[in-house]
């Protein structure tokens, strides 16, 4: 492949709703510019962008390709992304470094959910957006019935390119909408026809249309259009490059992704209609070396300038680092630094990726796509640069990982080795966080649905032969007192020698602040307890509150006051008045009317209007309570708070009950006291969880 310049370059995330053809959509696009014989299918495993083990098992994109064609002395590179909702961190991998959305749906099923979030990550980013309707064979197939319901829904800029006709079921030709001159498919090239007469009135008005949103992208050529004047062709072309680099207008095409047809007349849009790298990013902001942001031009002389987006860690392959130029030239010689890491890198082979093949490089120039083997450091969302030009491409924001399991190894003696291997698969989706929970010593792993935490599994097994299986975690339940309650324990043993004495009388009640595990005090009056074991009376205390009689959990708001006990001259010691405190506080806690307390979060959850009336009675369901709601846009952001145990698949159960439209962010709040059938439930079931555990030991 030969080396291209920003200018002749096109960076394209491809997005929409799972299982509406964008895999598909790149074979065919491979396969018109003559880079592979034959279309590949998802059932059978063989595409190019989808060549991971779990993507072909499960025949669904899990992370994001770079499948880069050439077309019309243009390279374009496409970004295939997953359409499914665990793997958004792929998508959003995609888009950090696209210039340019080419957004799916079919023709017959029109706008699903995964077509409205393409759009609104597409809007979010102020990327141009062009819709491509696939399907176009399906007998119920409805191209002018699908534009017309996405101009309703995504605004009146949406705007036919293409007009079809079909012969039976058949897609066979279109009518450009911008010239007027029609086209008849012979196999997947086309050939100059008539245009059908049942759609001459229909082309007036969409021409018309058309005509009209380009005209008013400039001052100059609304004048001339309200004016009743012809617009010239090149006036007409850089309206609508403009229009579509503005997002003022998006173009809508269709074809047949299975067989090819309508994939060329995509490809001459995207390199004739859709403005370059180099126009669409023709300056990128970034910090230079003293934290200030400046405007980075696109050129290949510039300084260097290069962002990672994308890590493959593979076993046998290596660590593969995706990046993106923004400015200068990436090449074998050059010495590179990692300014995120502050540590300079020695490149290894460049690649230009096309799914899983490396096609070896001399360079990469500003704008293209490129990869380097065997990085020592770098890590996703790393700038690299030179150590005399410093700068840092902003990192994007991921979505946030709110489904949290614990993970353990099924064998004997995995514990570390599951860490190390866990930590290279972090290496590829950052949306993954791994964390050993200091207080219940469980690891835990998060993400953003069960199908993402199901491939980790898969891919623990298949790369590094370590079984491993997921439960929920367990709960961060309190104990605390509600009573004061006075109690004298003596810890007293004599087995021969010194003995062991110790005699204390306590004080226990709420503190007031169950921010704090405990308060200690002493109101000792003549002696009784002299001062040099006052402290080992706290240490009792604080062994106590590590883990409260009733269930094990740790105690929290315990105010514990000395005031009177007695000690021996000979038996005494710091041990044995430890081992009174423990005592008196394990039978003084338990008439002290102890209770459990539950984690309750904060959560805020967004979602359109439709769905407000189920959402807030599943969170009624959930012991939650409803403390606002707010119109943001189309949806409404409802505010509440529920107990921690009920909101631990939330992330699952949302995607469910709004058809994956909803989404949520989840802090903690606070602990309140559990309702006491729950409190009997947690007890009982935190006896045989530590019976289990004592088993195991």
């Amino acid at each position: 492949m030969k080396v291209y310049t920003a200018n002749e370059i096109r960076n394209i995330a491809v997005l929409g709703h799972s299982g509406c053809g964008k895999t598909t959509l790149m074979e065919a696009a491979l396969n018109v510019t003559k880079v592979t014989s034959r279309i590949g299918r998802v059932e059978d495993g063989n595409t190019v962008s989808d060549y991971d083990a779990e993507e072909i098992r499960r025949g669904v994109s899990i992370s994001a390709s770079v499948i880069p064609v050439e077309w019309s002395g243009t390279k374009i590179n496409f970004l295939d992304t997953p359409g499914f909702f665990d793997f958004a961190g792929a998508v959003h991998e995609a888009l950090s470094v696209a210039d340019a959305t080419l957004i799916l749906a079919s023709a017959k099923s029109g706008i699903e959910v995964g077509t409205e979030v393409a759009w609104e990550n597409a809007v979010a980013k102020d990327l141009p957006r062009i819709i491509y309707l696939s399907a176009m064979d399906d007998e119920n197939a409805d191209f002018l019935k699908v534009v017309d319901n996405m101009r309703d829904f995504f605004g009146a800029g949406v705007t036919p390119l293409q007009l079809p006709f079909k012969q039976g079921n058949k897609l066979a030709g279109y009518v450009d909408v911008l010239t007027g001159k029609a086209y008849a498919y012979d196999g997947t090239a086309t050939k100059p026809c008539d245009m059908p007469a049942d759609l001459a009135d229909e082309y007036e008005e969409r021409h018309a249309a058309l005509l009209e949103a380009i005209a008013e992208t400039d001052e100059e050529l609304m004048e001339k259009f309200f004016g009743d004047e012809q617009l010239t062709p090149d006036e007409m072309q850089k309206g609508l490059q403009t229009g579509i680099a503005s997002g003022a207008i998006t173009p809508v095409l269709c074809g047949v992704s299975t067989t090819a047809v309508g994939a060329i007349p995509l490809l001459d849009v995207l390199t004739t209609h859709l403005p370059s790298a180099a126009v669409l990013k023709s300056k990128v902001n970034v910090e230079d070396g003293k934290g200030e942001m400046i405007e980075l031009p696109c050129s290949d002389s510039g300084p260097l300038c290069a962002f990672v987006f994308k890590t493959i860690a593979d076993p046998y392959v290596g660590r593969l680092s995706l990046f993106r130029v923004y400015s200068g030239t990436v090449k074998r010689d050059v010495q590179l630094f990692n300014i995120n890491q502050d540590a300079p890198e020695k490149p290894g082979h460049i690649y230009l990726m096309r799914g899983k093949d490396q096609i070896e490089a001399s360079e990469v120039r500003a704008g293209d796509i490129g990869a380097i083997a065997k990085l020592a450091i770098t890590a996703t969302q790393d700038t690299l640069c030179t150590k005399a030009n410093l700068m840092k491409v902003p990192r994007f924001a991921a979505p946030p990982s709110l489904l949290s399991m614990a993970i353990a190894p099924k064998g004997k003696g995995d514990e570390d080795k599951i860490a190390s291997s866990v930590s290279k698969l972090l290496e590829e989706d950052k949306t993954l966080l791994y964390k050993v929970d200091a207080e219940t010593k469980q690891t835990i792993i998060s993400g953003l649905g069960d199908s993402q935490l199901d491939v980790l599994i898969n891919r623990l097994k298949a790369r590094y032969k370590i079984e491993a299986e997921l439960s929920l975690p367990i709960v961060p339940y309190r104990e605390m007192i509600k009573s004061k309650v006075q109690l004298r324990a003596k810890h007293k043993k004599q087995s021969g020698g010194s003995g062991q004495f110790g005699d204390v009388e306590m004080v226990f009640e709420h503190s007031g602040n169950n921010e704090e595990p405990y308060v200690f005090e002493e109101k000792i009056v003549g002696g009784a307890v002299p001062k040099q074991y006052f402290p080992a009376v706290e240490k009792g205390i604080q062994e106590s509150v590590k883990a409260g009689p009733l269930a094990a959990y740790p105690v929290v708001g315990l105010k514990a006051t000395l005031v009177f006990g007695s000690y021996h001259a000979v038996d005494s010691s710091e041990i044995a008045f430890k081992m009174a405190t423990i005592k008196c506080f394990k039978e003084a806690f338990m008439t002290a009317k102890p209770v459990l307390l539950e984690p309750v979060m904060k959560i805020s959850v967004l979602v359109p209007d439709d769905y407000t009336g189920d959402i807030m009675g599943d969170m009624n369901k959930r012991r939650g309570r409803i403390m606002g709601m707010e119109k943001i846009g189309k949806k409404q952001e409802i505010s509440a708070e529920a107990p921690l145990s009920e909101m631990q698949k939330y992330a699952t159960d949302l995607r469910s009950m709004t058809q994956g439209r909803g989404s949520f962010v989840m802090e903690f709040e606070r602990y309140d006291e559990a309702p006491s059938d729950v409190q009997q439930k947690v007890i009982a079931a935190r006896k045989l969880e530590l019976e289990a555990l004592r088993d195991k030991e």
